[in-house]
């Protein structure tokens, strides 16, 4: 028998994850049996039909919600509700209105016990590492929907998390933004080395953001399935094995 893993710093391990709702009185099961490890400083992205789980897994992952049984470790201590060691990014970034660019990524930090300074350096820090720092003085109503993405990117990042959950993130942008806000994921999570993990609908961008996809199967039931991506970054969408890549997902959801 192998010696037991030594847990890192945002290693995750999921063990027989099962969730079920009830609809009209009648239970919906949602999750099955789920038995995972994340990898530390990996991209796991999430992809599934809807109603496949995506969503309620990432909300697990985030102690949003109570599986109904099995169990989610984060660098071998179980998951009890929200922790200090995870941000969650929605597809809204949900910024205050009332602050400034700056002063959205820097709230909170003092709470978290930085000094005034600190916590200033720091939002400073995650403004210009998302490329906005002639906007660190603009509020929200002045900025275009990939620049407040941007916002809630920095902020969660600001807190120096060991895990970054992120549900649909570029989703509600247009098709142009959404391909350089990929971009612009993939230089910063390089740059932070933070485990991540990303629900998404588009298959081309979870080829070109993840080292792994985890499909959620269709069928209740179902076994999920692990794909590798085994491509070199940054990623070329024309390359011939990323082609391969999406052409593989396409059959899988019966959509080639």
């Amino acid at each position: 028998m192998s010696a037991p893993r030594e847990p890192r710093r945002g290693d995750v391990a999921i063990r027989h994850l099962t969730k079920t709702y009830r609809l009209n009185g009648a239970p919906l099961p949602v999750l099955k049996d789920i038995n995972l490890d994340i990898r530390p400083g990996e991209t796991l992205a999430i992809v599934g039909a809807s109603g496949s789980g995506k969503t309620t897994l990432l909300r697990v992952l985030a102690g949003l919600e109570d599986a109904d049984a099995g169990e989610v470790r984060i660098d071998g201590k179980t998951v009890r509700g929200v922790g200090a060691e995870r941000a969650v990014i929605f597809q809204e970034p949900r910024l205050l209105p009332w602050l400034s660019v700056l002063d959205n990524v820097g709230f909170g930090l003092e709470t978290r016990g930085l000094s005034r300074n600190e916590a200033r350096s720091r939002a400073k820090h995650y403004v210009e590492l998302v490329g906005l720092q002639q906007f660190e003085h603009a509020y929200p109503r002045q900025l275009s929907g990939g620049m407040a993405q941007r916002v809630g990117i920095a902020r969660a990042l600001a807190v120096q998390p060991e895990i970054l959950l992120l549900d649909e993130p570029l989703g509600a942008l247009d098709a142009m933004t959404k391909i350089s806000m990929q971009q612009e994921l993939a230089r910063i999570w390089r740059d932070e080395d933070v485990t991540t993990v990303l629900v998404t609908h588009d298959l081309e961008e979870a080829i070109y953001l993840a080292d792994r996809i985890l499909i959620l199967p269709r069928e209740k039931g179902g076994e999920p399935r692990l794909i590798e991506i085994d491509l070199s970054r940054p990623r070329d969408r024309s390359a011939p094995e990323f082609v391969r890549h999406r052409e593989e997902l396409l059959r899988v959801f019966g959509l080639h």
